[in-house]
């Protein structure tokens, strides 16, 4: 069988060779084309947009916080301070393992879980070559056992800056009030153009009523950086505008004499000017220290805050709403004169209880065997309750209420403080919008000596006194005294506000009042004849203030009560009598009698503030 060969077609071979070469190189030249195309689209017809992207991708505008305006009282004692203050960064691109050199630094220095916490959410929101704070405000010696260690643990970073610091604690804690590091809430109604940069905002207390004003403007920074992020040079700068320095109308010494004369008790001691409305004395007691919340506070430390019985975290001058009990009688008489209800010679027999005429439920007067023969003038001097059952019976709850509101009770003062509660002053329109219910008679009369449903502040009660002090020309209270501009050489007063004069009222019955409530102080049978002073006229009137409501029949006993079913103890007064230059309202929660317990602390404070002024 002959074998056949096959022979290769070279021919073909070479066609096909070449076919594929064509296209190869057609689909190089289209390849090729579309490069050139896009490199001309980018180079050419967009490079303007390219152009200044790369250049915002290589030049920066970064935030210079300002520095945070200074508070001061009316003497220029410091209030609220910037110190230098330390903070643990750890920096993550420079440490192999950060949970690693976590757990080194608790065995040198005592780290929270919460603070870790906090650490790793910061930590998502920072580029690795830039410092995520771990612990604020180091103390000396961690800040040595760092140094230490520090040649060993890489990633760690001590940061100098600067951090609010409150020298006076809690004896400033609810006027001054403390800055904490900026949250969620914050971030929705601050500038967030504003604060960039800035790490910490006011959250109480003067520090958030003004905290427009304290923070300051933020300044910016050109700078040139790489493709990570990181500063190479600053390339242009805009200082920040610092905040601006804060004087406020308090006297921190007459706010330490107010404090120690209150001593452990708890409640509130406030003092006006009445001349201008400025606060001099705004204290709530017990405090906190608000040092504890400006860069977070402990769960352990807060849950002891909030716990504590006392309500320390409470702003017992501004929110705390109390019975005014006698302390009102001077303005009940007021208006007992001003309607013709009553003259200076007219006399009410008092035998220890007050009945309705057609009822027989008694409403007792504190002095069960009762005071006899009673004018206006001895009423309020010896705080007879049933001369004012009778005149509060004889006006009516709707003239109460109408002479009362001028005087700031019922409603919130307008004070320039972030809080402050409005008090209650009732009347038939409120209680039948509220309970759904008539007015009766008898509530007029617990109306009429301060009790029942109504309910004043100690703010209230100081701004009504010193509407009593200037015979009907009250002020608006306030806690600015002056400001001062960053970058001036002078400071600028805070002007005072006046608000609408009590129209109508005769000058002899103001003066009758105050006459009776000067009794009340220097009086032989007054009810704070124990502060009496031989330097300066007091015009005050004391106030009990019952928690609970007792049986018609059963007598009140406060030594078989638990203190805190102990009445409030209540006390008011102004001096100079006839040139008025402080009003004072004290409330004790539980201290009984204020002719013993809230008199005292007033007379303290008034002897400290006359101890000064000329």
């Amino acid at each position: 069988m002959a074998s056949r060969l096959t022979l290769k077609d070279h021919l073909a071979e070479s066609r096909l060779m070449l076919n594929r070469s064509v296209w190869a190189l057609a689909g190089v030249i289209l390849l090729m084309g579309i490069l050139l195309t896009r490199l001309a689209w980018l180079q050419i017809s967009n490079y303007t947009h390219y152009s200044t992207l790369s250049n915002d991708n290589r030049v920066k505008l970064l935030p210079i916080p300002p520095t945070r305006g200074l508070i001061y009282d009316r003497n220029g004692r410091l209030l609220a301070d910037n110190l230098p203050a330390f903070q643990l960064r750890i920096i993550p691109e420079r440490t192999p393992d950060v949970d690693a050199l976590i757990e080194e630094l608790r065995k040198v220095v005592e780290i929270r879980d919460d603070q870790i916490r906090r650490f790793r959410k910061a930590l998502r929101r920072q580029r690795g070559f830039q410092g995520v704070p771990l612990l604020f405000n180091l103390k000396e010696d961690e800040l040595a056992r760092l140094a230490a260690i520090g040649h060993r643990l890489p990633g760690i970073d001590i940061h100098a800056d600067l951090r609010r610091y409150y020298p006076y604690g809690e004896l400033t804690s609810h006027t001054v009030g403390y800055v904490g590091r900026i949250d969620e809430r914050d971030l929705r109604r601050l500038d967030a153009s504003n604060y960039r940069g800035t790490t910490h905002v006011g959250k109480l207390g003067i520090e958030k009523q003004y905290e427009t004003e304290l923070h300051g403007t933020v300044g910016h920074q050109q700078v040139e950086t790489n493709a990570l992020g990181r500063v190479m040079r600053v390339l242009d700068r805009t200082p920040p505008v610092p905040g601006t320095d804060l004087y406020l109308s308090l006297d921190i010494r007459l706010q330490q004499v107010a404090a120690a004369a209150l001593g452990e008790r708890n409640g509130a001691v406030v003092a006006l000017d009445p001349t201008n409305g400025e606060v001099l004395v705004l204290l709530s007691s017990p405090g906190y220290d608000p040092n504890l919340f400006v860069d977070g506070i402990s769960t352990r430390d807060y849950a002891r805050l909030r716990n504590d019985p006392s309500r320390p975290l409470f702003n017992r001058a501004l929110l705390g709403q109390y019975p005014p009990g006698s302390t009102i009688k001077p303005m009940i008489g007021l208006a007992g004169l001003h309607y013709g209800v009553v003259n200076p010679l007219s006399r009410q027999f008092c035998p220890g209880y007050y009945v309705l005429p057609g009822e027989k439920r008694r409403f007792h007067d504190w002095k069960r065997s009762g005071h006899g023969e009673t004018d206006l003038d001895y009423a309020i001097t010896q705080s007879c309750d049933v001369y004012f059952y009778d005149l509060a019976r004889n006006l009516g709850i709707d003239r109460i209420h109408e002479f009362l509101a001028p005087f700031g009770l019922g409603h919130r003062t307008g004070i320039d403080m972030v809080t402050e509660m409005p008090g209650l002053l009732p009347s038939r329109a409120w209680k039948r919008r509220q309970l759904g219910e008539p007015w009766y008679p008898g509530e007029t009369l617990n109306t009429g000596i301060g009790q029942g449903f109504m309910l004043a502040t100690p703010l209230q009660l100081a701004v009504a006194t010193a509407t009593v002090a200037t015979r009907g020309h009250p002020m608006r209270p306030r806690m600015i005294h002056a400001r001062h501009r960053p970058g001036t050489d002078r400071s600028l007063a805070e002007p005072p506000d006046p608000l609408e004069p009590l129209a109508g009222i005769s000058a002899e019955h103001w003066e009758y009042i105050v006459h009776a409530m000067r009794n009340v102080v220097h009086g032989r049978r007054g009810t704070a004849r124990r502060i009496r002073s031989k330097r300066y006229d007091i015009a005050g009137k004391t106030g009990t203030a019952q928690v609970f409501g007792m049986k018609e029949e059963e007598e009140y006993v406060a030594e078989e009560l638990d203190v805190k079913l102990r009445d409030h103890a209540l006390f008011i007064a102004f001096a100079p009598v006839e040139m008025p230059r402080i009003a004072v309202a004290v409330v004790v929660e539980n201290g009984g009698s204020g002719g013993a317990v809230a008199a005292p602390v007033a007379g303290k404070l008034l002897d400290a503030f006359f101890s000064e002024v000329p």
